[in-house]
């Protein structure tokens, strides 16, 4: 499917990766509907920085909210879903609104995907459901474990996504990107609260435990992942992992980022930034040979090259000022 002259829905654009995502698409020339969770100072979140949000239609609403989510998704050909509840450490305290938010508000949306008749339907999942791998890379056959309630509700929304595919035919691709970090990301993730911390001017960088591995992906390329499986009819009812088929741990990311920025900071450990025992993915490493047979995809950003230019967008002041640095981020 060519996105040429085509309706897309973005859920979630006003977030990290959806901002990214709706960026992309206009500069390709594809008309784009964003919707950004609904508040009252009418801010549009990260579509704010984008440079092209005046050619966007941004419509303000949540998906947990079935008639409104009916409504926004008539006369559209393809939804990119990205909108969820996606801080782990806040799943352990309102689980409950994860529910509310990554499960139900994925029924909704194929659901009023079915009547409204959208020819495709990309559904956002996480590594995350995979937890600590049981073998490595991890490709999309390897068992799921909820280790925090909001892997637990990602897994619950990508089977609700497939009984629609398996029951109704709905046409939808189950989109699984593996660590994804740039510019925009919020400090609740670990590359940002690394840079953010250095480039603030900290004498001590405070971070979690640094003996788990992750497979980073810079937005770019999680983005391009995202467009080559909406034109790939063959993904339709797949699974399909995003990642760069590289491993490292984060203790070796925050050397290496301190190498990149000049620094000299000192690692100590929060307490409050450590996951539960039971509840830490100790190893994420992607196989990203099916999305390659799919569609030829392969990621442009080596991992230096993605953090140098995230580096760069977060020193620039007006950036960094967006962000409360002294602030654990749950």
């Amino acid at each position: 499917m060519n996105l040429n002259n085509k309706a897309i829905l973005v859920t979630g654009a006003d977030g990290f990766i959806g901002s990214h995502l709706v960026e992309t698409l206009v500069h390709q020339g594809v008309r784009v509907k964003a919707l950004s969770q609904y508040n009252s100072f009418n801010h549009w979140g990260w579509l704010e920085d984008i440079d092209c949000k005046n050619s966007v239609e941004i419509l303000c609403g949540d998906i947990r909210d079935a008639h409104y989510v009916k409504k926004v998704t008539k006369n559209v050909d393809v939804i990119f879903h990205l909108a969820a509840l996606i801080a782990i450490p806040y799943s352990y305290v309102a689980p409950d609104s994860y529910i509310d938010t990554n499960i139900k508000g994925t029924l909704n949306i194929c659901q009023s995907a079915l009547e409204n008749d959208v020819s495709k339907v990309m559904i956002t999942s996480t590594s995350e459901v995979y937890g600590s791998a049981h073998y490595v890379p991890i490709d999309e056959k390897h068992p799921l474990q909820p280790q925090s309630p909001y892997s637990a509700t990602k897994i619950g929304a990508d089977a609700v996504a497939d009984s629609f595919y398996r029951s109704f035919g709905l046409p939808v691709c189950i989109v699984r990107p593996f660590n994804t970090y740039g510019p925009r990301q919020s400090l609740r993730a670990v590359i940002p609260t690394i840079i953010a911390q250095i480039a603030s001017g900290k004498k001590e960088i405070k971070l979690g435990d640094l003996t788990p591995t992750r497979d980073f992906n810079y937005v770019k390329d999680t983005v391009k992942g995202f467009l080559e499986l909406s034109q790939c009819y063959e993904a339709i009812g797949e699974v399909v992992n995003i990642g760069a088929n590289y491993e490292i741990s984060i203790g070796d990311t925050l050397n290496l980022i301190k190498k990149l920025m000049n620094s000299d900071i000192k690692f100590i450990t929060d307490k409050q930034r450590i996951r539960p025992e039971k509840s830490e993915v100790q190893r994420l490493w992607c196989d990203n040979s099916k999305i390659r047979r799919l569609t030829g995809f392969e990621p442009q950003y080596t991992l230096e090259k993605g953090l140098l230019e995230t580096i760069d967008w977060f020193k620039n002041p007006e950036n960094l000022k967006k962000y409360k640095t002294d602030i654990y981020n749950v």
